[in-house]
């Protein structure tokens, strides 16, 4: 049998090399055999694609093989975000198969089983498909292929949870728009959504491309220069009062102000533009600030935990990984949330989501959900989140990330370092001397925290490290986090001299 290695999320490799139709038949049926085993033949199979190199060919593949099992599969007409695919296993109560590698280089591809929950699939189900490659289920008739949108569902059900009409209501008061379709699954989706609701925004990047133009499907700022300086660029057009126009002698809007125009609608300053853009399979989100600067998720999920909790009245907890930042928690404390921690990774917020039903479950490398929708991350959802957030608190980006800081108190940086090791026998090692430091760089260290390979919390209060195995190679992903760039240098030039 070739090399199939199942990662976080999936089985992912090179088209033409280790994803050829030879592996993807072995995967198939592994997930055949573990499906039929546990629900049987009734369980519906949907099948789902990017807009990637070979991913149609490959899921008609899967889908084939499928029928030939016996199953009734629904196999996307065109290419489909993997939240709406996901929302889709929970509609029908069934099973789904992506195939995307999300935000990989474009040679790659994979296959991502989501189970009916509508989520990531825990190790526990990950193992069992693992544990049968090489095996099929036993045919038990002819199965069909049936060619299905999953649009329409996806559509009504978000309606249920964005309030377009506030959206709206925002382009008209100075919100504008610029969407970076960045050659993904959401085109078709977050555009679309915006023009049933008649909202004005630009765009580029339109178009299925599997090569991503020459770039990486991911939305950070190395690959969306083309947005940010659209946004930066974005024109001054004459103020023209939207609604109820300000007594005479109104004050000026600032630069990044806005003024009361009277019975709740604000205007905000019109030579301002924030961006969207998402991953390539659109689970993840990117966000562009009228300055250009790009939001961490972080931060995000932060502004979208004020807003949840204090505007929509949501109750329970948040839900974020050992690897989020401080200032999520020191939100949380201020709001009266209850914080659960999980390991990196959404498979773990997913599962944690499932079981606590909170406000918000988010991951600091770009997903997030909400309670009321699927325990798996949707990059479409946020973005929309993030403008209804604006529309209705009457707020630009920036002047809710100020609002954040002087909420929480404080700011924070972080930076991900990879640190490449000859051997995993040195990796074992340099995460034992990981667990025994007592100070680093002058900082005592006051809780140590194996949740997720070793966490270090620094007796300042405002900075952490967290060294992380990758799992697949001797590599190290170390994460830092204090209050201030200069603290991250120094404590990165430590731990390097320390663990090499």
């Amino acid at each position: 049998m070739a090399n199939i290695k199942f990662g976080t999320d999936g089985w992912r490799a090179i088209v033409g090399e280790d994803f050829n139709p030879q592996n993807v038949e072995i995967v198939t049926n592994a997930i055949a055999k573990y499906v039929f085993d546990e629900f049987g033949l009734d369980k519906k199979i949907l099948i789902g694609y990017d807009p990637r190199n070979m991913a149609k060919a490959f899921a008609t593949q899967c889908a084939d093989l499928f029928a030939c099992a016996g199953f009734e599969i629904f196999l996307s007409d065109a290419v489909v975000p993997t939240p709406a695919l996901a929302y889709g296993a929970k509609v029908y109560n069934a099973c789904a198969i992506m195939f995307t590698a999300s935000h990989n280089p474009p040679e790659y591809l994979g296959m991502k089983f989501i189970p009916d929950y509508a989520g990531p699939a825990t190790s526990e189900i990950t193992d069992k498909i693992v544990a049968n490659l090489g095996k099929r289920a036993k045919p038990l008739g002819t199965g069909v292929v049936h060619v299905f949108d999953f649009k329409p569902k996806y559509f009504e059900h978000l309606k249920t949870l964005i309030d377009f009409e506030a959206i709206k209501k925002g382009t008209e008061a100075g919100i504008n728009i610029i969407f970076d379709g960045l050659y993904s699954a959401t085109i078709g989706y977050f555009d679309k959504f915006l023009d049933e609701y008649s909202i004005p925004y630009q765009s580029l990047h339109m178009e299925f491309d599997p090569n991503f133009g020459g770039g990486m499907p991911e939305p950070k700022p190395k690959y969306l220069k083309e947005l940010i300086e659209k946004v930066k660029a974005h024109p001054s057009p004459e103020f023209t009062p939207p609604l109820n126009p300000p007594p005479q002698g109104g004050r000026k809007i600032n630069y990044f102000g806005n003024m009361n125009l009277g019975e709740g609608v604000r205007a905000f300053a019109f030579n301002q533009a924030v961006g969207f853009a998402n991953d390539g399979d659109g689970d993840r989100f990117g966000v562009i600030n009228e300055n250009g600067e790009w939001v961490s998720p972080n931060e995000i999920i932060a502004i979208l935990l004020i807003y949840l909790k204090n505007n929509k009245k949501m109750q329970g907890p948040l839900v974020k990984t050992v690897g989020a930042s401080l200032l999520l928690d020191k939100v949380a404390e201020k709001l009266g949330v209850e914080v659960v921690e999980t390991a990196v990774g959404f498979k773990y917020v997913g599962e944690a989501m499932r079981k606590f039903n909170p406000i918000i479950g988010g991951e600091e490398s770009g997903g997030l959900s909400i309670q009321g929708h699927i325990p798996e991350k949707d990059g479409i959802l946020a973005n929309l989140l993030i403008l209804e957030a604006m529309s209705v608190k009457g707020k630009s980006l920036v002047e809710l990330q100020e609002e954040l800081y002087d909420f929480a108190g404080a700011k924070f940086y972080n930076e991900l370092v990879n640190l490449k090791l000859e051997t995993c026998e040195q990796v074992k090692t340099a995460l034992e001397k990981a667990k025994n430091m007592q100070e680093v760089n002058g900082l005592k260290v006051i809780k140590t925290d194996l949740t997720d390979g070793v966490k270090l919390y620094l007796d300042d209060n405002s900075s952490w490290i967290l060294i992380r195995p990758s799992g697949t190679e001797a590599l190290l992903r170390i994460y830092f986090e204090s209050d201030s760039v200069e603290k991250i240098k120094e404590l990165k030039e430590f731990v390097s001299k320390q663990l090499n």
